[in-house]
């Protein structure tokens, strides 16, 4: 079953539900269908045609999501990347991708003209931009109506995620229509999702985490409310005022959230559920979450953007910071961590003992290579496995608990040390807001422990940091950091996964205290 059967099986069902909110916006799923008709004939009358890329680079708007529809009805490929990236980056990605044309908007219009673009795609500006050949309300306004439906197989690709590139160029993540189709269901039966939900769309649709909660969501004739910039206080009046009954979200949001100083003015009683994925989240934020928002079904989801899930812990109460046992579709394995890529899926190691996660690439929600990078493909997929490049362990229960990257692990002395056993003992102290953990080079020991420490209390010092470690009874004396650094925030990726090379390189500003600064 393709994703554009399923989308008008939903239209059909409920054409009078809401369908999508932007501000003022409202669509019912009649309207919105209305909208990707007459945009998807415009696009095969511009000479978009099946299996075309077409490189988006805009914010989460509504018509970001009619524009998804649009090309799925056409049969050409939804290609997202983030609207930030700089000039080389955009032009590296659209030319990787050979689109056949750039969608874009104010935000990232410098990138897109100034980008040396090869195959000279068609330029479609949204709302007042300069350098296109035709605008988004042209498509709209002056669609030619009729539109030739082509035959779409499961196996089309329908979607192509670019991966942050944090290691390198980026890397796109082909997925087919049975991809994406395998990986919706399961994230509505994994989230307990039913017919009806809303949800917040913030998470931005050149990540998978966007792309999951709008399919997911649509599917189930739910309210997909659009947030184009992310705001603590105007996400807590959205949630509350359109009756936000599920939220997947990065950690990040729901501690910019849980910290906003107006949270208790506002009802958000309607939200029952919750998930988040795309980094870990620590203890105390776990149980911030549980406290503040009581939510009845509290999800812990670990994919990629490549195979969408590995596993899903369905109670983060129970069992906080783990992230449970195999997906819906999958199958996993830890085997010895080996960062030159000559592990085997063989390699298994006991219960208990760190490795590297490897994933099963037999599930429906498993691409099957990268674009252009057999290179790349080589080295992720091996035997049927996907080596994720993330270090875990299994306890007593079967259950995972992901501890880092491969390439984190901090050794100090022949000990190995992972950042987030650190960071979740130190951002409990009452006065840190926020902390990041990295191995830094030392003669002696070879690495040490450096632990990056947002404060939320100007009062806090190194000393009494050390001496909280010191009498914390999770933290092992060798694993106490052994240098500290007070910086303004934490440097982070858009979607929130915290960027340790950063600190490594020195890209951070050291925290100033109010008090301290000159006016």
């Amino acid at each position: 079953m393709n994703l554009v059967t399923l989308f008008e099986f939903a239209v059909d069902r409920y054409p009078n539900r809401l369908a999508v909110v932007e501000g003022d916006r409202r669509y019912t799923y009649r309207q919105f269908h209305n909208e990707v008709e007459k945009v998807a004939a415009s696009l095969q009358k511009i000479g978009i045609k099946q299996h075309d890329r077409v490189m988006i680079l805009l914010k989460n708007r509504l018509e970001n999501t009619v524009i998804y529809w649009a090309l799925q009805k056409i049969g050409a490929v939804y290609t997202p990347i983030n609207f930030r990236l700089s000039v080389k980056e955009v032009e590296y990605c659209v030319n990787d991708a050979e689109a056949a044309a750039v969608i874009y908007e104010s935000v990232s219009q410098e990138s897109v003209l100034k980008a040396n673009l090869q195959q000279k795609p068609i330029l479609i500006g949204l709302g007042e931009v300069e350098g296109a050949d035709i605008y988004y309300n042209e498509l709209v306004e002056r669609s030619p109506g009729s539109l030739e439906k082509p035959t779409i197989d499961d196996n089309d690709v329908a979607l192509m995620l670019y991966t942050s590139g944090t290691t390198g160029k980026p890397k796109g993540v082909p997925r087919t229509h049975k991809n994406e189709y395998s990986a919706a269901l399961a994230h509505i039966i994994q989230n307990q999702y039913q017919d009806g939900e809303s949800t917040l769309g913030t998470m931005p649709l050149y990540h998978t985490m966007g792309m999951r909660s709008l399919l997911s969501i649509m599917f189930l004739n739910g309210k997909y409310v659009v947030l184009p910039d992310f705001d603590a206080k105007e996400a807590l009046e959205l949630i509350e005022r359109e009756e936000i009954t599920c939220l997947y979200l990065v950690p990040t949001l729901y501690h910019d959230m849980l910290n906003h100083a107006e949270f208790p003015n506002y009802d958000l009683s309607k939200l029952k559920k919750i998930g988040y994925a795309g980094a870990s989240m620590t203890t105390a934020l776990t149980e911030k979450c549980i406290e503040m928002l009581k939510p009845e079904v509290f999800v812990n989801h670990y994919g990629s953007t490549e195979i969408y899930t590995f596993t899903i812990n369905p109670n983060v109460m129970e069992k906080p910071g783990c992230a449970g046992k195999p997906g819906f579709h999958q199958n996993i394995r830890i085997v010895k961590a080996d960062p030159d890529g000559h592990a085997t899926p063989e390699d298994v190691v006991e219960k208990g003992e760190l490795g590297e996660i490897i994933a099963n690439i037999e599930s429906p929600e498993s691409f099957k290579g990268y674009w252009n990078r057999p290179d790349a493909t080589k080295k992720a997929i091996r035997d049927g496995w996907y080596f994720t490049g993330d270090l875990g362990k299994l306890d007593e229960d079967g259950d995972l608990y992901v501890v880092g990257r491969v390439d984190d692990m901090i050794i100090s002395g022949g000990e190995n040390i992972h950042p987030l056993e650190v960071e979740d003992v130190l951002a409990k102290h009452p006065k840190v807001h926020e902390v990041a953990v990295i191995g830094e080079e030392d003669d002696r020991w070879g690495q040490i422990v450096s632990a990056y420490v947002v404060p939320k209390d100007p009062s806090l010092t190194i000393q009494e940091l050390d001496d909280y470690c010191k009498n914390n009874t999770k933290l092992s004396n060798f694993k106490r950091p052994r240098k500290y650094v007070f910086i303004q925030e934490v440097p982070k990726s858009p979607v929130g996964k915290i960027l340790r090379r950063k600190l490594k390189t020195g890209e951070f500003e050291l925290y100033i205290n109010e008090s301290e600064k000159i006016v």
